[in-house]
């Protein structure tokens, strides 16, 4: 209802069914009411009616058969993997392939005030997750000979912080057409009964569309069109918490491409049958991710005949995507299904504004559902060692701690490849902190091209 008054935008409104949003109007500040009505005006009511649809039918979902995926282990066939990285470095310096990170989050979980990305992330340095993640791209630009374009989603919450700290920053090193930032889309939450909630007079509770969205987002933005024109074929998707990512991988970019699939994930093999991470399987016969919850006790403990477990190909949210099947899962909407998360939401009572904890609904949808739509795909087993130690919670299994201690002990691998093995205590763990900055050296190859001395393992190592 662009253009539209805000008697108008009210009128839609009450006909939706969501006039009780008014109720305590008179009491929001001039800020809260401008959003507010900019929010019902940019509302999908088509959308709406569709979710609230949802929401009264929604029940047990229909038990479905579950089956683990055929997977290719990084490093099983070098030969395999050679043809791969020649065809991923070719489609690198052509220009073929785009970066995107889903950075819409907080670092609230870690006690952090401020977006996940500016989370001090390194062992020694406490350098942030973004400077990783651009150190990393402006290292395999050098390498490829092209400027590799990043498209970072960030969320209303976060947006205006994290355009801000990229400039402060001078964009650590990249070139200003590098980067595209744009916003995820919001839906509102939900009661029982499809009212819209407030979490304050005149302002609606809303929340992400889930990372499914990101895509939504890449078509609303401009940026899919953006990439068709820069002849963009391949996006390399993967999320801001993990700093270990190999960023656009040449091995995963092309055994991707030599398949010919519309959409391939990286998995790591599970801790143990109790770790609780979706797993990358065949859903009815169609490959998805199937929830922890979803798998029953003999599903998550059952094991094949070499002893493995049969469900163990973690979820670690890396994907490499067709920038043309993208195209043809947004085109008119967002073709991926809703999901309800049921849970106790922060609202206020629309007649008197006081706060009410009410049992409400978010509506989300999962990147991974579009495994379901590929005709081929390809799940690629990598070493949790080498790419996978995120930053989610505030202590404990993958926490800074966590991290940074895996951080170290990759470094402590590579310097022990280029002929300078680290001192380690009793139990095997480096002595000392170390720190490799990716525009030094960004793989344990990279760091034997280098031909360096040893360093002084009296204190934390630092290479940058």
């Amino acid at each position: 209802m662009s253009g539209a008054t805000e008697a108008e935008i009210r009128t839609r409104a009450e006909e939706a069914g969501q006039g009780h949003l008014f109720r305590t109007l008179e009491q929001a500040t001039a800020a809260d009411r401008r959003l507010f009505f900019g929010d019902l005006a940019g509302m999908d009511w088509g959308l709406i009616a569709r979710l609230r649809d949802l929401l009264r039918s929604s029940g047990e979902p229909a038990a479905v058969e579950l089956e683990p995926a055929p997977s290719v282990k990084k490093g099983a066939d070098p030969a395999a993997d050679a043809a791969a990285r020649a065809r991923g470095e070719e489609l690198l310096a052509a220009g073929k392939v785009a970066v995107f990170v889903v950075a819409g989050g907080q670092g609230s979980r870690l006690g952090y005030d401020g977006p996940k990305g500016l989370y001090p992330a390194t062992p020694v340095r406490g350098r942030s997750l973004f400077e990783v993640f651009a150190a990393k791209i402006l290292a395999c630009s050098r390498r490829h000979g092209v400027a590799l374009p990043w498209y970072l989603m960030t969320s209303r919450a976060n947006h205006e912080a994290t355009v801000a700290y990229f400039a402060e920053n001078a964009n650590f090193c990249l070139a200003p057409n590098q980067l595209r930032f744009f916003s995820q889309d919001m839906l509102p939450a939900m009661d029982e009964e499809g009212r819209f909630l407030l979490e304050a007079p005149g302002r609606l509770f809303m929340s992400p569309n889930g990372h499914g969205g990101s895509l939504l987002a890449l078509a609303t933005s401009g940026a899919l069109a953006e990439m068709k024109a820069l002849g963009i074929e391949q996006i390399f998707y993967f999320q801001v918490d993990n700093p270990l990512a190999v960023i656009a991988d040449p091995v995963f970019l092309g055994h991707h491409d030599l398949a010919g699939a519309e959409m391939s994930t990286k998995v790591v093999a599970k801790r143990d049958a109790g770790e609780k991470v979706g797993v990358v399987g065949l859903v009815g016969g169609r490959y998805g991710v199937i929830e922890y919850s979803d798998l029953s006790e003999a599903e998550r403990t059952s094991r094949d005949q070499t002893g493995r477990l049969r469900f163990r190909d973690g979820n670690i949210a890396i994907h490499a995507i067709r920038r043309d099947f993208v195209e043809e899962l947004t085109r008119g909407g967002l073709d991926l299904p809703f999901h309800l998360a049921r849970k106790s939401i922060p609202a206020i009572c629309p007649e008197t504004a006081e706060p009410r904890p009410t049992k409400g609904v978010k509506f989300e949808t999962f990147v991974f559902d579009a495994l379901a739509r590929c005709r081929s795909s390809v799940v690629l087993e990598v070493d949790r060692a080498e790419e996978f130690a995120p930053i989610k919670n505030a202590e404990g299994e993958d926490s800074p701690a966590s991290s940074r201690a895996a951080q170290t002990e990759l470094f402590a691998r590579w310097l022990a490849s280029a002929g300078h093995p680290v001192p380690r205590d009793e139990d095997g763990r480096s002595r000392v902190a170390i720190e490799i900055d990716p525009r030094f050296a960004d793989s344990a190859e990279a760091l034997r091209a280098r031909g360096i001395g040893a360093p002084d393992f009296g204190t934390d190592v630092v290479l940058e």
